[in-house]
């Protein structure tokens, strides 16, 4: 019996689920904390909407909850978090779906535990609660059809067509759209750009309709509507008038420390891609769908966050290449040879180091010091 229990404790694919039931719980309480207390950053994002100046970037959602509030009268901060919950639960249920039957290995934990991986959310409170989250699920969903093969015509097009909503949420979308490019390819080994194209188009069209029509986000009147409907912010995405490109220059010295952290994630990257069938192809395709993604890093001063959602990306990406299993425990067999002592220093430098959403691009506060030094620095982020 003793053997059995330290057997469960050392299988790999528990310290996997655990990871996600640990993320998932954060992520859900730090979001219900944002939105009780009007973070105007987190909450606020949700709630640009188009009765201030007409139609805009972003502003379908919180049009969506004010009507939602007419019909029923409930607090929008209770009607956001209600949405936010069943995305980011959604989410994290397909994800595990998605590898519950595949072999756990010790490089793709290595992935969960990177610093801007799922740790990136321990590590950063402000991550929570945001819109990627309807990204993460409408791709976790998409692979797991695409994988189960069970991704008809009729679910192409539905993929696509929520996409084309999603991009009136959050334009971020428009400069993640080609990993549902790559799986795609990937998965079926050759290309097929007629198949691609929906998905470019559910994406582009709004794209090009938000820059020729869309007005500011806040043209004047939001905080007095948002005011009435019970929801006041004292700063977050309404007040925001900085030059962002200026803020990056002015605050270089901090924003550099970026690259440090892209050149480890790249270099972890890179030794799990040598482990992989096609590694190679693999990685210029992942370099191509980084670069596609620069102009959010020249536009935006979330750099941490970027980063972040790519990994994101790359970890339900690469759980399509792991072995499939009968067993919804199965575990590669642990051999102590280089390739393990370098994946075991891999996660433990991760977990030693954090990268901010947007200012510092590197620090020593990792999960280990945010868990065993200075616990209290999570709810401190949140004052």
């Amino acid at each position: 019996m003793r053997s059995e229990k330290i057997s469960f404790f050392l299988n790999l694919k528990t310290w996997m689920y655990l990871i996600i039931g640990a993320t998932a719980a954060f992520s859900l309480f730090f979001t219900y904390l944002h939105n009780a207390r009007a973070d105007g950053y987190v909450l606020g994002d949700w709630l640009i909407n188009y009765q201030d100046g007409g139609f805009k970037r972003r502003g379908l959602s919180g049009s969506f909850f004010f009507l939602l509030q007419d019909f029923t009268g409930i607090k929008l901060n209770l009607l956001v978090f209600s949405a936010q919950f069943v995305i980011i639960t959604a989410f994290f249920w397909n994800y595990f779906k998605l590898i519950q039957y595949k072999t756990g290995t010790w490089l793709y934990l290595s992935l969960l535990l990177s610093s801007i991986g799922f740790v990136g959310i321990f590590n950063c409170v402000d991550y929570v609660g945001k819109k990627e989250f309807i990204l993460f699920l409408i791709f976790a969903w998409f692979t797991r059809q695409l994988d189960q093969n069970t991704l008809s015509l009729k679910k192409e097009y539905l993929v696509a067509a929520v996409l084309f909503v999603a991009m009136f949420l959050h334009e971020l979308a428009l400069f993640f759209i080609p990993y549902f490019i790559v799986v795609l390819y990937l998965k079926t080994g050759k290309w097929e750009f007629k198949r691609y194209l929906k998905f470019i188009i559910a994406v582009f069209v709004p794209a090009v309709l938000l820059f020729l029509f869309g007005k500011n986000i806040n043209e004047g009147n939001s905080l007095p509507i948002l005011a009435d409907r019970g929801v006041v912010f004292t700063r977050g995405i309404f007040f925001w008038n900085i030059n962002e490109r200026e803020y990056i220059k002015e605050h270089f010295e901090e924003y550099r420390l970026y690259f440090l952290s892209l050149m480890i994630s790249a270099v972890h990257l890179y030794f799990y891609l040598k482990f992989q069938k096609n590694g190679k192809k693999i990685g210029l395709m992942l370099v191509a769908t980084f670069l596609f993604s620069l102009p959010l890093f020249y536009l935006a001063i979330d750099w941490g966050r970027w980063m972040y959602i790519h990994m994101i990306f790359i970890i339900i990406l690469m759980s399509v290449f792991l072995e499939k299993s009968s067993q919804a425990f199965a575990s590669e067999k642990t051999v102590f040879n280089e390739k393990f002592f370098i994946t075991v220093f891999i996660i433990l430098f991760s977990l030693c180091y954090r990268v901010e959403m947007s200012g510092s691009g590197f620090t020593w506060d990792g999960f280990f010091y945010r868990t065993l030094v200075a616990p209290a620095h999570l709810l401190n982020k949140m004052r």
